[in-house]
């Protein structure tokens, strides 16, 4: 696996709201090794587009393979823009994944459908991979509506389900990996000196029962598979942003600093970034410099190397 000194930008996967081109694949590229200041690649146009599933994709996920010469990126298969139905989206949505895999971060070749949510789902949102060497497999996790049977009547609520993985093509049975007995989404992980850092979506209203509620959290385990993670923060962001989804994160390339970006859905703003030059204390700031791209929503940042930028900046920008 690439070390953060031998990167030299940040790649910016996302998608760009409910629009007709929105809800599909969008790029944008650091200028140089500034962590905060993006531009669209390809003109602000998408860079790959779903004509399977649900033909539209939100919420793209990159994960470098542990050789550091592959890449796979997977997202959830939704598009609103064309069904704003969200009873049906997630008691009756698509339990497949879109499934793109590279090894130049430029020519993904065709995506393709994976089954990974069980019959009694209603729905598979926001996928993200992670590898992990205890496994020496891919955990791919997202969020699912669980029902009682594969009738998907009555009431449910999100979980975080996963799976495991080498090739992206077979996977193993998928399994619970996180019920608090309420709404969670928007699961993602980062590791650091031996931790794994996990952000979410509390998703109840905010509440005498749920102060923080829609808004983020994190917690800590020493294991992906660890049956209980510490809470180490929540609420996370609230005071600068309204309520806030979709969390991603990553580490500067040059210095002790991680960034932190959550999604303002209903202040108008998208993504607000947030950074701490302290991951164990669960103490974040809103970054006081930055410009993001046009319409950002859910994605991930990935830092990638010199010959990397300059492949996208060339075939891309």
């Amino acid at each position: 696996m690439s070390t953060t000194s031998e990167f030299s930008g940040y790649l910016y996967a996302h998608f760009k709201r409910e629009t007709a081109d929105g809800e599909q694949i969008h790029f944008a590229l650091s200028e140089g090794n500034d962590p905060l200041h993006f531009n669209d690649l390809n003109g602000g146009r998408p860079v790959l587009t779903s004509v399977l599933g649900e033909c539209g994709v939100r919420d793209p996920h990159i994960v470098r393979s542990p050789e550091g010469d592959r890449f796979f990126m997977v997202a959830t298969d939704l598009c609103v823009n064309k069904d704003a139905d969200w009873d049906r989206h997630v008691r009756w949505g698509s339990r497949s994944i879109m499934v793109w895999e590279s090894g130049d971060l430029v020519d993904w070749g065709e995506g393709r459908l994976v089954e990974v949510a069980p019959p009694e789902a209603g729905n598979a949102w926001a996928p993200e991979s992670v590898w992990d060497p205890e496994q020496e497999a891919y955990l791919v996790h997202w969020s699912s509506t669980l029902y009682d049977d594969t009738e998907h009547q009555g009431v449910s609520y999100n979980r975080i389900l996963c799976a495991t993985t080498r090739d992206f093509r077979e996977f193993s049975e998928p399994r619970v990996w996180l019920d608090r007995g309420w709404q969670t989404l928007d699961t993602t992980v980062i590791d650091h000196d031996g931790v794994y850092y996990r952000f979410l979506k509390d998703i109840r209203a905010r509440d005498g029962a749920a102060p923080n509620g829609r808004s983020i959290y994190c917690e800590t385990a020493t294991s992906l598979t660890a049956p209980d993670w510490a809470p180490l923060a929540e609420g996370i962001g609230l005071g600068t942003i309204v309520e806030g989804e979709g969390p991603l994160v990553y580490q500067s390339n040059t210095e002790d600093k991680w960034y932190l970006w959550i999604d303002e859905f209903s202040g108008g703003r998208r993504y607000v970034p947030f950074e701490t030059d302290d991951l164990t204390g669960g103490q974040w700031t809103p970054s006081p410099d930055f410009r993001l791209p046009r319409n950002p929503c859910h994605g991930t940042v990935l830092p990638v190397t010199g010959e990397e930028y300059e492949r996208l900046r060339t075939a891309l920008g």
